[in-house]
């Protein structure tokens, strides 16, 4: 004998009732069969009553609308010649409701026994209509009103069922059955005087179980619209998986805290008769789904079973000095709950006894809190207890395996994971068999809490980073090649998935709802996209609340330097090849640094100095290995080096600028480089990365262009410095002389910082860099004569954006 239940999706239609009939049909077993209403009908009783009872004639159309539903599947199901008894069935049962529907209108009493027999009328209907389509196909069965063997007390709405004489009569019917299927209404049963009680939500799942139990059944099987009991809710978790095998106690955990797919108390009748739940799907029904038992001959689980949540929660907090060591304050606090029939779905206390929390449906709120403030009042007059404080707007959390209990780190690696997604926990609750560990969170980071967790816990294939690219230029678009080109390794080696979640330059920016921006054809999507807004471009990024985001800014964009802090303060990673940020005020950059730390949110710009050359991170070591730098000198200018290298005096001076330019070498404004600008930047941002506050102000320039070519635009600026041919020709051939090389410098040293151009002769370790190269020295007291030394191109698209890469990389590792 097998028990199965059929929801309301697996009957929602002809085509569906179909299935469900092969399913059946499948084999001689002896059977008894639930049934739910039709998918929505349910709510839709329930929305006649209401209108009914506020004297809104809306609840007719709906009568209507229901009528025409229930007629137009009969139709579909049945053969012309078996239609005609079984719509005038629907049509009588749809008179009936009208005729209570009308009383309700009158009378505007909408009771709870009345709810009940309204609601009836969905799983009356649909066994009814799939009784005449078994006759139809010549199955062999009989249809039992349910209402007259489950026997409950007159709790109308989620009534008490009488065990004793429902077993009885379950045994007794099926006994007396003499077809191999029974057809049994779900939700539905009746009080000792015969009136029409229900079983509360998920009621169907529960008739099912008070018959498996009670004829001690082979199986319970639960046929739905999903594969089984997922690892988390599919709707939010996209990878989320069925669970193959849950023991009887995790399935309870599991729905309880929100896992739909089986109503909590079904579990219990076939625990307690030992019988095994199978959960199916209507629509696969050769998948395996989820078997739920005593959990004691499966294969080695994951040690987290599954993750489930609830949302529309509560925080009511209850505390003050006059609760420590006063025995009996939980006792009226749940007491007083209780008698207000309001259902408490999380407690934490802490351990000095000063505080109480309870986490309650957001439905109850009002009621419950203000039934605390009565319960307690005298001790709120008295300052022995503070007034009772709420939190809205949030969700629960919660973890669920039967071996978390043996293995130790479980709740330290949920809420570090929390923390590296900046993801506030409002209270925390575990039991003591250590199955569960429950996380009240604000609702806003239920979705990304939800996916950071299935990642940590199940998905052991690679590790999702939400990337947002802000620049499209140079530097920008040979980044977004070099991801699409390295995204298979980065999967298949690093188990690490860059999704391009969305994509900016100074017109246009465009986001991915799905899958990520496809980077074979990023340039005519965001050129078709909507009109780039700074302020709108950050808010996105924010309000997305994506798990693993990081900003990449490769822009020289000032405004938008300005809001990371914003973007750290939510814990997005920032990686920034701007110079902006840590070049201006001393005191934002030192909030930068010290919003990464206190968010977990990393702040990396590597670029900043020596483009794709390890120069901040190499200095970064030194310092957490404990050595100390005593001087940096360096050449940080690769568009300057590649120009001195260059210009020989035959060449003018502008062409060879402009041909560094047209390299990409240069800012989009070459007086920025050539200035002295760029490498008073980098020079202070490598002083202050080793603790010395520095701005720009305290660093001495010596400035080689002639003062003409600061004044007007770019254009003005290569007019110039042809007009100044020969002031940088006699610049070199003064250095030629003495066989010496021009070098733009940096150097730190006693806390000063200077700049500028110098003559370099062969035996300093300037004079034989290259093309665009950059070479940094740090002196430090463990390199105090020998420095430790960093040599490379320091210019160029391809070797910024293999920097910003590598940063990008570090900072989800």
């Amino acid at each position: 004998m097998r028990v199965l239940k059929f929801g309301g999706s697996s009957v929602a239609n002809a085509e569906n009732i179909k299935k469900v009939k092969s399913i059946i049909s499948s084999d001689n077993d002896k059977k008894i069969v639930v049934v739910s209403a039709m998918s929505g009908v349910t709510n839709q009783l329930l929305e006649i009553g209401i209108a009914a009872s506020n004297a809104d004639e809306s609840y007719k159309n709906i009568i209507q609308q229901l009528l025409d539903y229930h007629l137009n599947e009969v139709r579909h199901l049945l053969p012309v010649t078996n239609q005609s008894a079984c719509l005038s069935l629907v049509m009588q049962l749809f008179n009936d409701l009208e005729d209570i529907a009308e009383s309700v209108f009158r009378l505007q009493e909408f009771s709870p026994a009345t709810k009940d027999k309204i609601l009836s009328f969905g799983e009356i209907l649909s066994t009814k209509i799939i009784t005449a389509y078994f006759q139809s196909e010549n199955i062999a069965h009989r249809l039992i009103d349910v209402r007259e063997v489950i026997k409950t007390n007159s709790k109308f709405g989620n009534a008490e069922v009488n065990f004793n004489i429902t077993n009885q009569l379950v045994v007794d019917n099926v006994k007396n059955s003499k077809q191999p299927i029974l057809l049994v209404p779900g939700f539905i049963a009746s009080n000792k005087s015969g009136q029409t009680t229900t079983l509360g939500r998920g009621g169907s799942d529960y008739t099912a179980a008070i018959f498996a139990a009670a004829t001690k059944a082979d199986a319970l099987e639960i046929w739905t619209d999903v594969p089984g009991m997922m690892t988390a809710d599919p709707r939010w978790v996209s990878n989320a998986k069925p669970i193959a095998h849950l023991s009887y106690r995790e399935a309870m955990e599991l729905s309880h805290f929100g896992a739909k797919v089986i109503y909590p108390p079904t579990i219990i009748p076939a625990m307690d008769a030992n019988i095994p739940i199978k959960i199916k799907n209507t629509f696969a029904p050769y998948e395996a789904g989820t078997l739920i038992d005593e959990g004691e001959k499966r294969e080695a689980a994951e040690i987290v079973t599954g993750i489930s949540s609830i949302t529309n929660i509560a925080l009511l907090s209850l505390e003050g000095s006059g609760m420590v060591g006063v025995p009996g304050i939980s006792k009226v606090l749940f007491a007083a709950l209780a008698a207000a029939q309001i259902n408490v779905i999380l407690i934490t206390q802490s351990s000095s006894e000063h505080s109480i929390c309870v986490a309650i449906n957001a439905n109850d709120l009002d009621k419950a809190k203000e039934t605390l403030e009565e319960a307690f009042r005298d001790d709120i007059l008295a300052k022995r207890v503070e007034p009772v404080k709420e939190e809205q707007q949030l969700s629960i959390i919660a973890l669920v395996g039967d071996k978390m209990k043996s293995h130790p780190g479980i709740s330290g690696k949920m809420f570090s994971v929390f923390g590296r997604n900046g993801i506030n926990i409002r209270a925390i609750a575990q039991g003591s068999s250590e199955k569960n560990i429950s996380a009240v969170i604000a609702f806003d980071d239920v979705k990304k809490a939800v996916n950071v967790l299935h990642e940590a816990f199940f998905e052991k294939v690679y590790k999702q980073l939400n990337v947002f690219i802000a620049g499209t230029g140079n530097v920008g678009s040979r980044l977004l090649a070099q991801l699409n080109q390295q995204k298979d390794f980065l999967l298949n080696n690093l188990n690490l998935q860059l999704r391009i979640a969305g994509l900016a330059n100074s017109r246009k920016m465009l986001f991915s709802d799905n899958g990520g921006i496809h980077l074979d054809n990023w340039q005519n999507n965001l050129q078709n996209a909507q009109q780039y807004d700074l302020k709108n471009f950050i808010n996105e990024v924010i309000s997305r609340n994506l798990r693993n985001s990081v900003l990449v800014d490769v822009t020289a964009d000032a405004n938008l330097a300005k809001t990371y802090h914003l973007l750290l303060e939510k814990s997005i990673f920032v990686v920034a090849c701007n110079k902006v940020a840590c070049s201006s005020s001393y005191d934002y950059y030192k909030q930068l640094k010290s919003l990464s730390k206190e968010f977990n949110a990393q702040f990396f710009f590597e670029t900043n100095v020596g483009a794709g050359l390890p120069v901040i991170g190499t200095l970064n070591d030194l310092l957490r290995s404990g050595d100390e730098i005593v001087k940096i000198q360096a050449v940080l200018s690769g568009t300057l080096n590649f120009v001195f290298n260059n210009y020989d005096g035959k060449t003018t001076f502008a062409e060879i600028v402009k041909q560094a330019q047209d390299a990409g070498y240069t800012e989009p404004d070459p007086r920025l480089d050539l200035g002295g600008t760029d490498v008073m930047r980098k020079i202070m941002i490598l002083a202050r990365e080793a603790g010395n506050a520095v701005s720009m102000e305290d660093i001495a320039n010596t400035q080689f262009l002639p003062v003409s070519c600061f004044e007007g635009g770019v254009d003005d600026f290569y007019k110039e410095l042809a007009k100044h041919e020969n002031h940088f020709k006699t610049l070199y051939e003064n250095a030629a002389k003495k066989n010496c090389k021009l070098k733009y410098v940096a150097s730190f040293e006693n806390g000063k910082a200077s700049v500028g151009l110098q003559e370099v002769n062969e035996q300093s370790d300037y004079y034989h860099l290259y093309g665009k190269d950059n070479i940094v020295l740090f002196y430090t007291k463990r390199y105090p004569e020998q420095p430790l030394v960093i040599k490379g191109a320091g210019a160029g698209a391809d070797v910024t954006a293999s920097g910003v890469f590598a940063d990008l990389i570090k900072a989800v590792s």
